[in-house]
């Protein structure tokens, strides 16, 4: 695997009509009208004639605590895991359309760090589902919390148990303004009846969708449950993001969005160790337990209030190499047993990528 990482991915020479949208690891360039429509006419993409496109670029970047974090010797991301996610949201998708679920966002992968996707219009919903009583579900039980996002939780669970249905616990995505008691904070747990009682105000376009994004949810965590299983992997929750895109006939129809089953937004369980009574973790929580223990202040991570510390703490702190290179080989090495195949990474990444999107796409500037 190259040591070579893609840290910077929101200054490509990709022709755009909008400024470039950079989130904490995926950059999205929106595509002009002409652009869009030729591509969706040459590729002979299943969306609407009219539909706007983007390439969305994934960095090797890595956040934990709302902070992006970089190791010694220059160090600015962990190798091969744009890739891995890459790969495994790809795998998951295309299992997904192939069950009969839903289509997602993405309708080509033309390098192991791009995406080219259909503009969606997104519900503000983190789509959670929970098979395990672990995390902030276990933190809030242990303060004898009995109701999470309106479900009753029986008492005497332990700490890392199985439940005994997968449980759907939703929360904002973004700030929701002036809904009875939803506080004003992204990341807001709420229950199904209020996303029922306020369902234009989430997205929705109609109440009875409600129903069919918590479907597709627990229809696609069965899935991914099912195939990991043989793998001696264990999905324990994960989070779903979902929008509303129209297809080549001009049906708006309710799809998958963002990234399903990585590392990254799901936490995956080596099921060997769990049967031994232990938990070995698969996913990016690895990480965020070798930062609390790395610091000498875990309050630094964990409190809220403290963030502006903690973002100039990551900013000018560089981790130990053999944290990234650690997970690096966590990713990489979960992405090769979903997917079935080795991980294909580019040793030049943005040579290799450019290429692509110039050559066979014209899009570059």
């Amino acid at each position: 695997m190259s040591a070579e990482v893609l840290a910077v991915n929101d200054t490509l020479p990709i022709r755009t009509s909008e400024p470039v949208h950079s989130g904490k690891v995926r950059s999205v360039y929106w595509l002009s009208e002409a652009d869009s429509a030729r591509l969706i006419r040459e590729r002979s993409y299943d969306v609407a004639p009219d539909a706007q496109l983007a390439v969305m670029v994934i960095s090797d970047r890595i956040s934990a605590f709302d902070c992006i974090w970089h190791g010694e010797g220059g160090l600015a991301g962990v190798p091969g895991k744009g890739a891995a996610l890459n790969a495994i949201s790809h795998f998951w998708f295309q299992t997904f359309r192939d069950a009969g679920l839903a289509r997602s966002h993405i309708l080509e992968v033309p390098h192991p760090l791009v995406w080219v996707v259909q503009r969606a219009k997104p519900i503000m919903v983190e789509a959670i589902a929970r098979r395990f009583i672990t995390g902030s579900m276990w933190r809030a039980y242990e303060r004898g919390v009995r109701e999470f996002c309106g479900i009753a939780l029986p008492d005497h669970l332990h700490r890392d148990q199985r439940l005994s249905e997968t449980l759907v616990t939703p929360s904002t995505k973004g700030v929701m303004r002036g809904l009875p008691g939803i506080p004003e904070a992204d990341d807001t747990n709420v229950s199904k009846e209020q996303l029922v009682t306020h369902w234009q105000a989430f997205g929705f376009h109609s109440v009875n969708d409600v129903e069919h994004y918590e479907i597709l949810l627990r229809e696609g965590v069965e899935l991914i449950a099912q195939h990991l299983t043989p793998l001696d992997l264990m999905l324990v929750d994960t989070k779903f993001e979902f929008g509303y895109a129209r297809d080549a006939e001009g049906r708006e129809n309710l799809i998958y969005m963002d990234e399903v089953g990585t590392p990254d937004s799901s936490r995956i369980w080596d099921a060997v160790a769990y049967r031994g009574g232990s938990v070995i973790e698969n996913s990016k929580e690895e990480f965020r337990q070798a930062l609390l223990r790395h610091v000498n202040d875990a309050e630094l991570l964990l409190d809220h209030q403290r963030f502006e510390e903690r973002k100039r703490f990551a900013a000018e702190h560089a981790l130990p190499a053999v944290m990234l290179h650690t997970l690096s080989n966590t990713y990489s090495s979960v992405a090769e047993r979903i997917i079935g195949q080795p991980l294909s990474v580019p040793e030049r990444p943005l040579e290799s990528m450019m290429a692509v999107l110039g050559d066979e796409f014209d899009l570059v500037r």
